[in-house]
């Protein structure tokens, strides 16, 4: 059985959270929103427990969550952040290739990324997400601090709703709409 301290159940906390919230939103017509599942190829399987004991990846995964919002298709990754530093080998090429392909679709991509020293939740468009990735491709910083975030993109907590993300979703929108 994995640790609890396991690499596997990082992010577990963050991602229990936002299903809440995707099920709050489903349940109120405002989103349909999926986790998607990491495929898998199971080699042992305990016979009592029928639990996989022992697997590997198939291929790469893209993204956390995908979907629809109110027609607008989309998607995103969810992170955790024990400090004030959040390090751009967290997210891998593949993933911003997918989320890049997926606004040239006209779908949104970004992350939500829990920051737990802070207890901010945070979402990240994808606008300034490749500003990082491109900064740190081209020799500069591997990283980018709280301090340089947009602290009008810190997700509010609400009393019903765990990680209510779509009013900064909103806000994405409408930044972008902007000329």
């Amino acid at each position: 059985m994995a640790s609890w301290k396991s690499r596997g159940l990082r992010g577990s906390m963050l991602e229990e959270m936002i299903n809440i919230t995707n099920m709050k939103y489903r349940e109120k017509k405002l989103a349909l929103i999926q986790k998607v599942p990491t495929p898998i190829t199971p080699i042992n399987i305990d016979k009592e427990s029928r639990h996989i004991t022992l697997a590997y990846f198939e291929q790469k995964s893209t993204v956390d969550y995908i979907g629809a919002v109110q027609g607008i298709p989309v998607c995103f990754d969810a992170k955790e952040c024990a400090v004030a530093t959040f390090y751009i080998k967290n997210i891998h090429e593949h993933q911003i290739e997918f989320m890049s392909e997926f606004e040239e679709q006209g779908g949104i991509a970004f992350l939500l990324i829990y920051y737990k020293n802070q207890y901010v939740y945070y979402y990240l468009t994808f606008k300034e997400l490749i500003k990082f990735w491109n900064r740190a491709k081209n020799g500069g910083r591997k990283s980018f601090r709280f301090d340089e975030l947009d602290p009008s993109y810190q997700i509010p907590v609400h009393n019903s709703i765990c990680v209510h993300y779509l009013e900064m979703l909103k806000k994405d929108l409408e930044n972008r709409e902007k000329p």
